[in-house]
């Protein structure tokens, strides 16, 4: 099976030496998605809240660059920086992925990319 490189005009550039995603089959890895702001490149203003709402639009934006969109997502893994925050990030998530529940994981980590405080990953179907 041929690997396709996804790039998404609507997401911020990756900030690192991988892509968007990729593309396998009928399967899309998107690689993790932080609360940066696609115009400027730069993290956007607020608190986790602000951020997971950001981190939620850019990874619907390579989804849609894929093929694909948030309801065909499978496995999803969200990093936070501070585990008493989990509401607050799980109450963003849910309205994102209120029609889709897909498997999830939830870790806190030590630090993320450019001082963020979330980072969302997925695995989805293409249809």
């Amino acid at each position: 099976m041929p690997k396709i490189t996804i790039s998404a005009h609507d997401a911020p550039a990756a900030i690192g030496p991988y892509s968007h995603a990729v593309k396998v089959g009928n399967l899309i890895l998107v690689s993790g998605q932080l609360g940066l702001d696609p115009v400027t490149g730069l993290m956007v203003e607020g608190d986790i809240v602000a951020q997971t709402k950001q981190a939620m639009i850019n990874l619907r934006a390579v989804l849609r660059a894929g093929g694909t969109s948030l309801d065909n997502v499978v496995k999803t893994t969200v990093f936070i920086t501070d585990m008493d925050r989990f509401g607050d990030v799980n109450a963003v998530y849910e309205a994102y992925m209120s029609q889709n529940k897909p498997a999830r994981s939830c870790v806190e980590v030590v630090r993320l990319p450019r001082g963020g405080l979330v980072e969302v990953e997925a695995i989805a179907l293409v249809e």
